[in-house]
């Protein structure tokens, strides 16, 4: 996410903090430069110009000019105004009164609309919730199947649409329906199309006014960037939308929409689609994200991840047998595989404070086939092997290799980069319990 945003405003800000002092010359080149990077993200033209104003107002103050560090007092005063850009602070769903409680999702056919449904049921479920799947778009039997696949995949049940019906009397049937069954979040799949027009507008306006939705939320596809802007402005007019899902998150790298979308509509982004997984969605939060796109990672993200993807009791074992010096190759790829359940090792990767940057310095691209080779290096070795590395003579070196498809060299790197990661776990151990971030591989 952001990638090219990240870096052009990384380069720009390393010339501020490498300076002193600053003048106002230099404060008013380097926001030039982010003008530019923000226009090359393709977030909207007005509100590029109201950001960069409101930033050189800051930065052409007190707080700037007569502080020891300048350049950072600027980031932070950017870091600020990115975030308050984006909504300030994180917007949850509105369920309140009295139950079902029902989420209305709209947008353009191929946003994704149809699979962010099914996220966000199971995002709910996870939540306590019992959500219900409501297959609206009759003119796509296609989606209702879909839908109908993706909820027994995550065990919430999906209404049975009859396509000869129409979508007003199936949402309003489907409500009924939740109410007996006590399932308490209705959320309804509505139909899209390839373009606005005023046939699909009527008819969700129409669902709008019987079932009368504690939320509408617009579904936009954040890599067409400021297509997903216009899109939500025609469809705010039209519906009054409570928020925006964006989905697709992960393959931005210019970040446009999620930049421009609350100042264009007044309307808060709520959710982010961030891979094709079923559990890809996440809560929206502005602070995190202007932190990202400066190359700060999020770490409150990752462990908040860690601490949903890792069993809590396969921790405790580790740590006893961490502690008893017991840590084995077995362990070693229990441990990769509780990793690879948080994303993959580029997301995990720019969470990390400064490693995004760091990435882009040596020109680094991680490699999720290297899992697969370590895993099937592992997989490859007798019990007693895995058990107790020492025994790995040469002999048994190449017939692992054999085995696995790999070189002798890759074996020796695996037992390198084994023992090495034993020494830094053993080490956590002694300054306190482990927890689900502190013994990633």
């Amino acid at each position: 996410m952001f990638e090219n945003l990240s870096e052009k405003l990384d380069l720009t800000f390393k010339k501020l903090t490498g300076r002193g002092r600053l003048s106002e010359k230099n404060i008013q080149d380097s926001l030039k430069e982010v003008r530019l990077a923000l226009l090359e993200a393709d977030v909207n033209y007005k509100v590029v110009k109201n950001l960069v104003e409101d930033i050189r107002e800051r930065s052409l103050g007190q707080e700037v000019l007569e502080s020891l560090t300048p350049g950072q007092q600027i980031i932070k005063i950017v870091n600020e105004e990115l975030t308050r850009l984006m909504g300030n602070d994180i917007q949850s769903l509105q369920l309140s009164g009295k139950t079902p409680y029902s989420l209305m999702l709209v947008g353009l056919q191929g946003s994704g609309k149809t699979t962010t449904a099914a996220k966000l049921a199971n995002f709910l479920r996870k939540q306590g919730r019992h959500p219900y799947l409501v297959p609206a778009d009759i003119y796509r039997p296609a989606a209702v199947d879909q839908l109908g696949k993706l909820g027994e995949q995550i065990d919430v049940p999906v209404f049975p649409t009859d396509l000869a019906r129409k979508p007003v009397d199936i949402c309003l049937e489907a409500l009924s329906k939740a109410g007996r069954e006590s399932l308490d979040v209705l959320i309804i799949d509505t139909a899209g199309r390839l373009q606005i027009d005023e046939k699909l507008m009527a008819e969700l306006v129409k669902i709008k006014e019987k079932v009368n939705p504690n939320e509408i939320l617009l579904v936009a596809d954040a890599m067409t960037g400021q297509e997903a802007v216009n899109v939500a402005k025609h469809f705010n007019g039209a519906l009054d939308i409570s928020g925006v899902i964006l989905s697709k998150m992960e393959g931005d790298a210019r970040g446009g929409a999620a930049l421009s979308i609350k100042a264009v509509t007044d309307k808060p982004i709520k959710f982010i689609g961030v891979g094709e997984q079923i559990d890809a969605l996440e809560p929206f939060y502005p602070d995190r994200m202007a932190s990202q796109i400066l190359g700060m990672g999020d770490m409150l993200s990752l462990i908040e991840k860690a601490q949903d993807k890792f069993d809590e009791k396969e921790t405790k074992k580790l740590e006893k047998k961490l502690r008893q010096s017991e840590f084995d190759l077995e362990d070693f790829q229990a441990q990769l595989k509780q990793v690879k359940k948080i994303g993959s090792l580029d997301q995990v990767l720019n969470m990390l404070p400064g490693v995004g940057q760091l990435k882009k310095l040596n020109n680094m691209k991680p490699d999720e086939k290297k899992l697969v080779k370590i895993d099937a290096i592992i997989n490859s070795m007798t019990k007693w092997e895995r058990r107790s590395h020492k025994i790995i003579n040469g002999s048994r070196k190449r017939r692992i290799a054999q085995g696995s498809g790999t070189t002798v060299q890759d074996v020796n790197r695996l037992i390198k980069n084994f023992v090495q990661t034993k020494k830094m776990m053993e080490n956590f151990t002694k300054k306190g319990p482990l927890n689900s971030m502190n013994f990633l591989p």
